[in-house]
Order: C-alpha cells, then sequence, then structure tokens
C-alpha cells in the first residue's frame, strides 16, 4: 500500500526545504486539506503518480514560502498597481494561447511566462543579474513532461518562455482547478465549486504585483497592462471581476463538440502519467458537465454588464490573425501602428501551428455524442455559434 500525503509533513518539508517559517494568509489551508485528501482518497494514483504530486505540494509550497518572504524584505511590491487588465476566456482548444502571445509580442503588455507561473519567486541566490536559472529549470521540466506524454506537444504549444495561464498561479492559493488536471479529484472539485473563490483570486492579485515588480528589475519597463488567459476563469468570472475591477475580457469561441473532447484528450493523457488505469469516460463525464454549467455561468455574468467583453471566433483567429488582433486593440483603446503591425507579422511568422503534430482524438473515445452537445450547449451556440 502507497503511504498517504499528510499536511503537517508537507508544510514542514517545504519550510525546512525553504529555510522559511511564514505562508502569509491561512486561507490556503482548507483548499489543500481538501485536496490533500481527495488525492489520498480518489485519484487511483501509483507510485509516479504519489511522488509527481508530493513534490508539486511541497514545491508549490516553497513558492509560497518565498513569495511570502519577499513581501516582508521589500513592501514595496504591495505598492504595484494591476489596473486595466485584459483577460482571454474561452472552452480550451479555442485559439486563446495564440491570442495571448500575440498581445504578449508587444511590450506594452505584461504577460505571466511559463517559467513564471511554474516558479513566481526567484530562486535562492539568484540577484536579477545574468541568467535566470528559472527558465533552466522551466525547460527541463518541460522537457520531462513531453518525454513521459508525447502526445501533449500537440495539444497545447509548450514553451517554458513563452506566456502561458495564470491557473499555476492561482494554484499557490489552492483555489484552482490546476489539480483536476492532473488526477481525478471530484470531492475537491465539489468544494472549489461550492466555496467563495475569492481568496485564491486575491492571491493572484498579489502574486502579480510580485511579477510585476522582478519585471522591472529585469528591465521591462513599459508595460501597461497585464494580459492574462486561462480557460479557468469561465468558471469564477464574477469572482474575477469583483477582484479586478476594471478588467476588460475577450471571450473566444468554438463549437464545443470541437473543444471538450480534445481538452479531454489533454486531461487523460495527464491522468494517464499518475494512474495504472486511466478510463477516458471518466474524463468524459467529469468535465463535460463541469464546462457545460461553467458557461452557462459564463452567460449569466455577461449579461450584467456586456460592454466589458468582446467575442473572438476561433475560425477568424486562425484565418484572420491580424484583423483580430487589430479589433482587440480598438476594443482596449490602444494605438496599433505599422511597427506594431510588422511586430506581430513577425511573431506569427516564427510561431506557425503547422510546427506541432497534429492532435488526434474522437469524442466518442470520451462518451460523448451529437445529441450530448446539442443538449448542454444548446443555448450558447444559438447565442454565439450561429451563423459564425
Amino acid at each position: 500500500m502507497l503511504p498517504k500525503l499528510d499536511l503537517n509533513s508537507l508544510l514542514a518539508e517545504a519550510r525546512k526545504t525553504a529555510q522559511l517559517d511564514d505562508f502569509g494568509d491561512s486561507s490556503f489551508l482548507e483548499p489543500l486539506s481538501v485536496l490533500i485528501n481527495s488525492l489520498n482518497e480518489e485519484a487511483g494514483l501509483n507510485s509516479v503518480g504519489l511522488a509527481t504530486q508530493h513534490e508539486r505540494l511541497v514545491n508549490i509550497l516553497v513558492s509560497r514560502l518565498r513569495i511570502q518572504d519577499y513581501f516582508s524584505r521589500y513592501p514595496e511590491i504591495a505598492d504595484e498597481k494591476i489596473k486595466d487588465t485584459v483577460a482571454i476566456v474561452g472552452f480550451a482548444r479555442t485559439g486563446t494561447t495564440m491570442l495571448q502571445r500575440c498581445l504578449a509580442a508587444d511590450k506594452r503588455f505584461y504577460a505571466p511566462l511559463w517559467y513564471e507561473v511554474r516558479f513566481p519567486a526567484p530562486f535562492p541566490g539568484w540577484d536579477f543579474n545574468g541568467p535566470d536559472p528559472r527558465i533552466a529549470a522551466g525547460k527541463a521540466e518541460v522537457a520531462a513532461v513531453l518525454e513521459a506524454q508525447p502526445d501533449l506537444a500537440a495539444i497545447h504549444p509548450w514553451d517554458a518562455t513563452a506566456a502561458d495561464e495564470e491557473i499555476m498561479l492561482l494554484e499557490h492559493a489552492f483555489y484552482s482547478t490546476m489539480p483536476e488536471v492532473w488526477c481525478y479529484l471530484p470531492s475537491y472539485q465539489r468544494w472549489q465549486e461550492a466555496n467563495d473563490n475569492t481568496p485564491g483570486y486575491e492571491y493572484l492579485k498579489q502574486v502579480l504585483q510580485f511579477l510585476q515588480w522582478q519585471k522591472k528589475r529585469k528591465g521591462h519597463k513599459g508595460g501597461q497592462r497585464w494580459v492574462l488567459k486561462t480557460p479557468h476563469h469561465l468558471h469564477f468570472l464574477d469572482t474575477l471581476l469583483k477582484v479586478f475591477p476594471d478588467t476588460k475580457i475577450i471571450q473566444t469561441h468554438r463549437d464545443p463538440q470541437e473543444t471538450i473532447p480534445s481538452l479531454c484528450s489533454m486531461i487523460y493523457n495527464m491522468w494517464a502519467m499518475g494512474r495504472d488505469e486511466t478510463d477516458p469516460h471518466l474524463v468524459g463525464h467529469q468535465f463535460g458537465i463541469k464546462w457545460a454549467n461553467s458557461m452557462r455561468r459564463t452567460m449569466a455574468v455577461r449579461d450584467q454588464d456586456p460592454t466589458r467583453f468582446m467575442d473572438v471566433w476561433y475560425k477568424d483567429a486562425v484565418t484572420e490573425p491580424v484583423q483580430v488582433v487589430k479589433n482587440v486593440y480598438q476594443f482596449l483603446d490602444m494605438p496599433f501602428s505599422d511597427a506594431d503591425e510588422a511586430n506581430l507579422q513577425q511573431h506569427l511568422q516564427a510561431n506557425k501551428r503547422e510546427h506541432r503534430p497534429a492532435h488526434r482524438y474522437s469524442p466518442e473515445q470520451f462518451g460523448f455524442n451529437t445529441d450530448w452537445f446539442q443538449e448542454n450547449f444548446s443555448e450558447y451556440r444559438a447565442r454565439f455559434l450561429q451563423g459564425n
């Protein structure tokens, strides 16, 4: 029988590793406790999966200790202003990554980079001079993930130094759907959906202040606003807008029959790294219903303040990316010069989709059929997909 994860042992190990004691606000302890119980009792982890989750939890807790230490030593971090944020939301596989990285190519935007969301605190001993050792660590981790599951390269453009999802920053508060991507965690999912996620979003804002402070120290002086991106926000859009009240939302659209099975394929491959057996129908059941419910909530939030939202359709982002980006700048009331367009064209040329392998999956593999999508997404399809 495999050993069980233990809250106090994990906290003690993190403190010993970091040589620090203060985790900051204690709101993370309840969701972490729920997560640990779900990992122990429901996830069905094998020895590799258990070791992976143990290491992941300790690393996150160590990062949290280091973040708090920086706030204690440099109180001016809390003075950083996070304003006029842009958040790209939409189902996975709707062009959110492409759109975020197009905007992040413009230095007027701050964007969370993959190695920053994985390791938000600088490693001990690095003084912001010379190469950042977190980059090498991030590249090594990406390489290890793709070696373990090569199919993931076709699902997401993994790049340790490119803009990526702040969902991993939310994970440092343990108010994140990221653990569900790694493991089967039904009770943790239910707890998060039933509880107020404000503490997680407030912690996200603090970490963005920390990253913004770091970026300025590394020479990124021209940033005006953050461009965030994660489908996670569809679950808690009202909370995002409460904590970031001046945020503008760009919602991407594509038929769920094309996106939900693709997302399930990614999750199936992630689960398979830590379980001896993974049922694709279990993946489909859990995440199909989850995203259908979240889209209904998102549409209700949109109705309260529709001027805050802009819509982008996947087919337009693929066929007319420059025009789509120009429309985004207009929505944000930002100028877009010939030099900006040339910079965008250069970025697109260097990041073509055909450089990645094809992603192969089928809806039936995860228990879906046409009737299921019609039943669960008819309102969304009628509102956003008819004629598009």
